[in-house]
């Protein structure tokens, strides 16, 4: 289908640019808000490494389950209601932490996960399509960019919030199992920061509903619709989506596992950890835009950025434990966290440059394969899962470095993607 908006007349775009920014920005907010949940539900209910792992799972296997009825609904509703019901969806799953704090049950922070990985997965059907065709298609790369760069920002921002107001005076790492009073303390303060965000979600979702928005209608293609058997019949496709799956697997376990492995090392400020992932992602991108096509290809960054990750999880493995580096925020760094963090830099580019290789040559099957790169993101729910089962039942500082080889592979076929994968046109 080819969309357009549905009013002709010439208007400004900057209000509804303005509103899709920050659709992007909570989208980031809430997804990079795991990386400081999951340790510190590992903390508040003394969870092995592949019980908090759950968290992310529930997270992002929501993707897989509902990426195409979620389509399905933007279609029947249009995208400006997809968007106002998507953070509708956001606000009510904010509220679901809520009753899960109070009664300190684990299976209920699952539920809450689950649900928004729902209604963030009902937004990004709706809000990035959107934004490819809120302006020019010539400009339409310059707009993602600048929204990727925004989502990543939250990802900083996010940790950092987390801290201050969750977590308040109870950072500091206990070297035994907390008391019943320190656990009724550490869920108490959950409770106005997610009200908070709840409400601020809900008026926003409002916002949306009444704003000036154009709606984007969609125009039936000619010719007939190509079907999944077809689209993976194109190599670069079929092992694109494969290349993004690890992605996002690679991504997920250095954004969001970074504060459980710092407080595997005993640092107070594990919670934080995520925002120097971000901040090195957000670093990336920017390198990307100054730098891809003008000095270098999309497939020589992407190879690039393998062989950076190849290196970082041998560095993360290997290095010395008692190594450590004085950071802002975080104080004494050990250096394997601190590789971890780089993983961010290493992973930047790999989203948009996987995504018009794997694409490339499709022609009307461009849509069936955007839904499958999309189905890609499962990888997220997977990658920490291996890595907590990778760490053992009980996870050490040692355990849990050499854990971290599991990334090796995945950088591995991603940089035989780049240099040969995408470039496979037939499967003979």
């Amino acid at each position: 289908m080819e969309a357009t908006v549905s009013n002709s007349t010439p208007r400004s775009n900057a209000i509804p640019l303005a509103i899709v920014a920050a659709m992007f920005f909570i989208l980031g907010f809430v997804t990079w808000l795991n990386g400081s949940l999951m340790p510190y539900l590992q903390q508040l209910f003394d969870l092995s490494s592949v019980q908090a792992s759950l968290v992310l799972f529930s997270f992002y296997i929501s993707v897989t389950i509902t990426a195409i009825p979620s389509a399905k609904v933007i279609k029947k509703i249009g995208y400006k209601n997809g968007m106002a019901l998507s953070v509708a969806m956001m606000m009510g799953s904010a509220l679901l932490y809520i009753p899960a704090a109070k009664a300190q049950l684990f299976i209920l922070f699952i539920i809450a996960q689950f649900t928004m990985g729902i209604a963030q997965t009902l937004l990004q059907t709706a809000v990035n399509p959107y934004i490819v065709r809120l302006g020019p298609e010539e400009s339409a790369a310059a707009r993602v960019s600048l929204m990727g760069i925004l989502n990543k920002t939250a990802g900083v921002i996010a940790p950092i919030v987390f801290t201050a107001l969750v977590l308040g005076g109870f950072t500091e790492v206990s070297e035994t199992a907390l008391t019943q009073t320190e656990k009724d303390a550490m869920a108490q303060n959950l409770i106005l920061p997610y009200l908070g965000l709840a409400a601020f979600i809900g008026l926003f979702a409002l916002a949306i509903k009444f704003s000036p928005l154009p709606e984007i209608t969609e125009e039936e293609e000619s010719g007939a619709k190509g079907t999944v058997r077809e689209a993976l019949a194109h190599p670069n496709l079929a092992l694109g989506v494969v290349a993004l799956f690890l992605y996002v697997a690679v991504e997920v376990i250095a954004g969001d596992t970074i504060g459980s492995f710092a407080l595997a090392f005993g640092m107070d400020n594990y919670t934080v950890m995520t925002s120097y992932t971000m901040g090195f992602m957000v670093f990336g991108y920017v390198l990307g835009i100054l730098l891809i096509p003008r000095v270098i290809s999309q497939q020589t960054a992407l190879a690039s950025s393998a062989i950076l990750g190849m290196v970082l999880s041998f560095a993360i493995a290997f290095s010395n434990p008692e190594s450590t580096i004085n950071v802002i925020f975080a104080g004494e760094m050990p250096l394997a966290v601190l590789f971890l963090a780089i993983c961010g830099l290493a992973n930047a580019i790999m989203w948009p440059a996987i995504w018009p290789l794997a694409l490339s040559g499709l022609g009307k099957l461009t849509s069936v394969g955007s839904g499958l790169l999309v189905m890609g993101i499962a990888g997220g729910a997977f990658g920490p899962l291996f890595l907590g089962l990778a760490k053992g039942p009980e996870a050490t500082v040692a355990s849990s470095q050499s854990a971290y080889l599991i990334l090796f592979p995945c950088y591995i076929f991603i940089l035989f993607y780049a240099l040969k994968g995408h470039k496979m046109k037939s499967w003979k």
